[in-house]
């Protein structure tokens, strides 16, 4: 999320920079998942089954209220485990992916350290496809042990592992990746995101006379959270129907009430509105924004840590100190200082992926 020295795709292939962004990434996202996930259950739960019975007020404390009373303290962690298993594939598959995109494009890009907005997006979303077909059986897992206790009729699942195995069994790959199509669609949350959180970056930089290396922790948090907040009310309704989706197929001695995304749009528009489509989302809200936060300003603070501490490739730093050329170094640093310091400002980070993150994490 970070933009360091050298031009985009340069260092994208050292194992020193994945293992900084990726674990970073993984760090801050286990982090998020934690803080957030009771949030996290009410959501998947409205989304699901609607208003909880003997809704009066506050629709979260209902929620807390008749998850504690009939499932315990657990009830409010459900889900958890996958989705903390789930953030290792994510971001290495991620990081990988958008490294290599990144590179790719800036070579066709117009030359400057800056990547373009445009390629920025593509990026993004690209990696975002490849996280999303990789990740999305644990997604399908952590909405079904969310939402399992609020159907008794049905045989829980003991386990990730238990999850994995009797929806290959019982369901087949289709089961794996219900609600895949709508998660796809959700790649437009990343790809409005993620750029609102760079520039929005880059212009606190350029406010404070500073590089987007030496932000402080507060500029991360308004950055991430007005990026957040605006990506999650336009991109909503796909996360309503992928939920819908995921978890219809648990009850095997039950009809499916969507035959696909268009019926599930359609079902849900006739029998609920557009209201429908944005149940869960004030909570989402609550839950996302927090997550967001702590994720990205998390990831931002682990990786300047990474980056201090992590010895450098053996192959970059001998490329970097090349017999005869510490005399063209020093007789170029007078001259670019200004330039790189004006250009350093505003370069485009690396992204965290928090969408499936989020979907990430937060997905999510």
């Amino acid at each position: 999320m970070r933009g360091g020295g050298g031009h985009y795709g340069e260092n994208s292939g050292s194992t020193r920079d994945f293992i900084s962004h990726a674990g970073a990434g993984a760090a801050a996202g286990a982090i998020a998942a934690t803080f957030v996930c009771p949030l996290d259950v009410i959501k998947t739960r409205l989304q699901v089954h609607g208003l909880p019975p003997g809704h009066k007020g506050s629709i979260i404390i209902t929620s807390l209220r008749n998850i504690t009373e009939t499932e315990g303290l657990r009830g409010l962690y459900r889900g958890l485990s996958p989705t903390i298993i789930a953030l290792l594939p994510n971001w290495a598959v991620y990081f990988t992916i958008y490294e290599r995109l990144k590179g790719m494009l800036h070579k066709n890009d117009d030359g400057s350290d800056q990547l373009s907005t445009g390629a920025n997006m593509i990026a993004a979303a690209g990696a975002g496809i490849a996280t999303s077909i990789t990740t999305n059986p644990l997604w399908v897992v952590k909405t079904r042990l969310q939402t399992q206790g609020m159907r008794p009729d049905v045989v829980p699942y003991k386990s990730v592992l238990s999850a994995l195995s009797r929806i290959t069994r019982e369901e087949g790959l289709r089961g794996l990746y219900s609600g895949i199509v709508p998660s796809l669609m959700g790649i437009s949350h990343v790809a409005i995101q993620f750029p609102a959180y760079e520039n929005m970056k880059c212009y606190m930089a350029k406010r404070d006379n500073t590089t987007v290396d030496k932000l402080s922790p507060g500029s991360f948090a308004i950055a991430s959270s007005v990026s957040k907040v605006a990506a999650s009310i336009i991109t909503y309704p796909h996360e309503v129907v992928r939920s819908r989706l995921q978890e219809q197929g648990q009850a095997g001695n039950r009809k499916a009430r969507y035959g696909g995304l268009i019926d599930c749009v359609k079902k849900v528009y006739q029998h609920e509105g557009l209201p429908g489509f944005y149940r869960g989302c004030a909570t989402n809200l609550i839950r996302t924004t927090p997550s967001a936060v702590i994720t990205f300003t998390s990831y931002e603070m682990i990786h300047r840590f990474l980056e201090r501490v992590l010895p450098p490739d053996e192959k970059h730093s001998h490329s970097q100190h090349e017999p005869g050329d510490a005399g063209a170094e020093e007789g170029a640093k007078a001259g670019s200082s200004q330039q790189s310091h004006r250009a350093q400002s505003c370069k485009t980070a690396h992204l965290v992926p928090l969408g499936n993150a989020e979907q990430l994490t937060a997905r999510r």
